[in-house]
């Protein structure tokens, strides 16, 4: 049975005798009803982990650190998965499930289709919860990385940054599919898989794509929805390129 894994934002260190902030001490006393000396294992995104011994005093809890331990569980590459902004929590699920699949990053956007507008404090919100989000998807799933989540913008935007490797947009109507799409590019380091909302991308927003060399793809002959079809493609992607 594998260790309670913890995310701590605080840099950790081989040796340390570490306070607990109050919330992961709460989720990990009780929540997870651990004992005093039981095993865990700490990371702070920095790269690799950390075996400890949890202690409780009180309301307190410290963990008492061991030898860094190196181990990763990355993609042999990146992707980042650029996801038109789905309706209601949708895009907890599509967080969550980018952190299990491998991807480094995912970009929000405001798509013209988009039903959900976040701006304010309703933004600064959403954002906060979809980085806890990814960091208990890295907990669970044994990544010692957290996947960014990047503040929502629109299309136009985010095609305007520079941006490495090969940018792929999900098209039912596409003519070359996904594996005749990477078939061409060796050495690839960083895909970027583009995929509407619920609404589909608009046809202004295609051409504004196309405009900036990126390649609309195919993928199966059904129309997946908002939700299922970037990390559909995170999944075949890394499947076809090795990673």
């Amino acid at each position: 049975m594998s260790l309670p894994r913890f995310f701590c934002e605080a840099p950790l260190s081989a040796g340390a005798r570490l306070l607990l902030p109050a919330a992961l001490a709460h989720h990990a006393v009780r929540v997870l009803r651990l004992r005093d000396g039981a095993q865990i294992v700490l990371f702070d995104g920095r790269g690799g982990e950390y075996p400890a011994t949890l202690h409780t005093e009180g309301k307190d809890a410290w963990a008492l650190l061991g030898a860094h331990n190196p181990r990763e569980a990355e993609l042999a590459g990146r992707v980042v998965l650029v996801q038109g902004l789905p309706a209601s929590d949708k895009m907890d699920w599509v967080v969550e499930k980018a952190v299990e699949l491998g991807a480094c990053r995912v970009s929000p956007i405001a798509a013209q289709r988009s039903v959900l507008q976040l701006s304010g404090a309703r933004l600064e919100k959403r954002l906060a919860h979809w980085a806890r989000v990814a960091q208990a998807a890295s907990e669970q799933c044994g990544r010692n990385r957290v996947m960014a989540v990047d503040a929502p913008t629109d299309l136009r935007t985010w095609l305007e940054q520079p941006c490495d490797g090969v940018r792929l947009l999900c098209h039912p109507e596409a003519v070359p599919s996904l594996p005749e799409a990477l078939a061409g590019h060796t050495g690839l380091e960083q895909v970027s898989l583009l995929v509407g909302p619920e609404g589909g991308w608009s046809d202004e927003e295609l051409e504004l794509a196309a405009h900036h060399n990126v390649l609309a793809v195919r993928y199966g002959p059904r129309v997946l929805r908002t939700e299922t079809a970037g990390l559909a493609l995170i999944a075949a992607t890394t499947a076809l390129l090795g990673w």
